[in-house]
């Protein structure tokens, strides 16, 4: 687990509460995967919603999350610290993006799509790894956006296919 440089998680403020989803991401074990959770509720409701306003929300979210992730990192004293969950959260939805609401509600579905964020996110296959390392919350976000495109079309695959 990454401790924050300086002071307890709880006196680092608004920005770092909200990165951290609502210090989710100081979970001890696995907080990327503990955090990402928060994805599952919203791209479900998100899925309620027209396509239009699924990727407008998606896009302000990340947006919105480059400079907070920004703010959120030098607070805590690291480049990207493993407690910044909003990067998950945000990019969650993408592996959802036109996945009809009826199948929303299927479990296994979200499983799915849950486990390939997951896989992408902590694989970093390229050009994730390469996008990292772009500055501050850029490189924060730009990666797990990668991780929610890839597993898209892997969970679209695999709903064509029969396999989820």
């Amino acid at each position: 687990m990454e401790e924050p440089a300086k002071e307890p998680f709880w006196k680092l403020g608004l920005v770092v509460w909200f990165t951290t989803g609502a210090w989710v991401g100081f979970f001890p074990i696995m907080p990327g995967t503990v955090g990402s959770l928060w994805g599952i509720p919203l791209a479900w409701w998100l899925s309620r919603f027209p396509i239009a306003a699924q990727l407008g929300f998606i896009a302000a979210a990340i947006l919105i999350g480059i400079p907070l992730c920004t703010i959120a990192a030098k607070r805590i004293g690291r480049k990207d610290p493993g407690c910044i969950v909003w990067d998950e959260i945000a990019t969650v939805p993408v592996t959802f993006l036109f996945v009809p609401a009826a199948q929303m509600s299927n479990g296994w579905v979200l499983l799915a799509g849950f486990v390939l964020h997951r896989v992408f996110d902590i694989s970093k296959p390229p050009p994730a790894r390469q996008l990292e390392r772009l500055p501050d919350g850029l490189g924060i976000m730009i990666d797990d956006c990668v991780a929610g495109v890839y597993s898209c079309a892997v969970l679209h695959a695999a709903l064509h296919f029969g396999i989820v």
